[in-house]
């Protein structure tokens, strides 16, 4: 049996990148060899296995054939005669079907995988590419990862097609999300939403975002006017800002609410806030996002107005805004809640690199208030016979005076 180093290893390798965990294929082997020369199985839809030593995964050389809808309908089938050519075949991408012999460095390249890297185009290996549905969507990761490549017209033609024939639609939650968390956090996670919009994608996973191209917004606010365009801008700071999942999903998720707000009251959305939360809790539901992702998104999408404009704001006033964002016990995701917002206000054509101080102060609030010892301030208040909600009260009072310095009242 012979084994060679396939997929993403070899691919970055050429690119001068940094080498990643790498992926073996076995030709000229079977399950019951593998087994024989101390592998360990761990496959249970084809044929994988543990190296004794290293512990990296193997798999042995396989062909796949369409059997039904979806990601899931394939027949897959792992012999000794099945040629690292054939194995190669099944891959997605031709930047991702090249082998490498580890022990002479041969390269093993029979779709010009390495002429696609020069050339910087992501191109389908065979037209079996349109059976996998997930292949749309790790294409359009790979294009937030590598920004700089263009997807080959060949390419983008099948994506449309598998579009149109109802593919996506077969897509399950965890692989839709597993995808799309991934390409969120790449280079260019904007990349990824054109990639998707570009086929028709979009408007099938994600057809609350679709919606927010060709939707104006006020010029004096937002210069790049479309909504649309500013989501992108606003995950392109996010990346910049190397910001944690949650925060770019709650970026991706913030305007949902403008995309249904009536043409006749364009460029204006009133109220646009508490509707971008019920429809980032749909998007959530739908694609079974985490509770730290989607508890996020709904609070950037309720509050990110109120945080812009916290300059504006009084003590008792940001005491009400932290009461809402339940600073008190989540401090954490309150900071992630305010850079989301100043990615936000960032991802505006000629603000990029504006300064956002409603976010160090409303930061340096919370730490003023997080000071105070409630716990004395509920005796005190006993001592002096208050009970219930009049105990409460204090502790606002008391938190009202620590952050008054930093939020005077308005006049």
């Amino acid at each position: 049996m012979k084994a060679w180093v396939v997929g993403g290893a070899v691919r970055d390798r050429l690119l001068g990148l940094p080498a990643g965990d790498r992926d073996w294929v076995v030709v000229g082997s079977s399950p019951e060899a593998m087994v024989a020369a101390g592998y360990t199985p761990v496959g249970r839809d084809f044929p994988v296995f543990l190296h004794p030593d290293t512990r990296e995964e193997h798999a042995l050389a396989r062909t796949e054939r369409k059997s039904g809808r979806g990601y899931h309908g394939f027949v897959f089938q792992a012999a000794p005669d099945v040629t690292l050519e054939e194995d190669l075949a099944r891959r997605d991408l031709t930047i991702n079907a090249i082998a490498e012999d580890p022990d002479s460095g041969t390269l093993v390249d029979p779709f010009d995988g390495r002429a696609d890297l020069r050339a910087r185009v992501l191109r389908h290996v065979s037209e079996a590419f349109v059976e996998d549905p997930v292949r749309l969507l790790r294409l359009a990761r790979f294009a937030a990862r590598f920004h700089d490549f263009s997807v080959a017209p060949e390419t983008a033609a099948l994506m449309r097609r598998m579009v149109d024939d109802g593919e996506v639609d077969a897509l399950v939650p965890e692989r839709v999300w597993q995808e799309l968390s991934r390409g969120l956090m790449e280079a260019r996670p904007d990349r990824m939403l054109e990639v998707l919009r570009d086929c028709g994608a979009l408007a099938r996973l994600l057809p609350e975002v679709d919606r927010l191209w060709g939707v104006p917004q006020r010029a004096d606010y937002h210069p790049e006017v479309d909504t649309g365009v500013h989501l992108l801008m606003v995950l392109r700071q996010c990346a910049q800002q190397q910001a944690p999942l949650p925060v770019r999903y709650a970026a991706l998720c913030h305007d949902l609410g403008k995309g249904t707000t009536p043409p006749s009251e364009w460029p204006r959305h009133i109220a646009h806030e508490a509707r971008s939360a019920v429809l980032a809790r749909q998007v959530s539901d739908r694609w079974r996002v985490p509770t730290d992702c989607r508890e996020l998104a709904d609070v950037t999408a309720r509050e990110h107005g109120n945080i812009h404009r916290s300059a504006e704001l009084g003590a008792a006033a940001v005491g009400r805004l932290l009461d809402r964002c339940d600073a008190w016990r989540r401090p954490e995701r309150f900071a992630q809640l305010l850079l989301a917002c100043e990615c936000d206000a960032r991802g505006r054509l000629g603000h990029e690199h504006a300064d956002y101080p409603q976010r160090p102060r409303l930061w340096a609030a919370l730490q003023a208030a997080l000071a105070i010892d409630t716990a004395q301030v509920a005796e005190s208040a006993i001592a002096q016979g208050l009970s219930g909600p009049k105990i409460g009260e204090r502790v606002r009072e008391a938190r009202c005076r620590a952050i008054e310095s930093l939020c005077p009242a308005r006049t």
